[in-house]
């Protein structure tokens, strides 16, 4: 029973180095900003900001940073700063 355990811990280890193979349906988070928390959002097509900026540009700095967080784990057609 210990060496499935094992297995299992050497396999989540590998995954975890293979960050390609997780691609984010949803998610939603709360980001603090410098002046107050913002509910940030990914629907699986978009991304959504509860802040002003977003709401004018449809993009902003929380979004944007956790684009740069989650990388290739973001369907390529929902990004909205170019891969690296």
């Amino acid at each position: 029973m210990q060496s499935d355990l094992i297995g299992k811990i050497e396999k989540a280890k590998r995954y975890a180095q293979e960050k390609e193979r997780i691609k984010f349906d949803e998610l939603k988070v709360t980001f603090q900003g410098d002046n107050t928390e913002h509910t940030t959002e990914f629907d699986g097509q978009a991304w959504h900001c509860s802040c002003g900026f977003f709401n004018q540009w449809g993009v902003c700095s929380h979004t944007m940073a956790l684009e740069e967080i989650l990388g290739v784990m973001i369907k390529d057609n929902a990004r909205t700063i170019p891969k690296e």
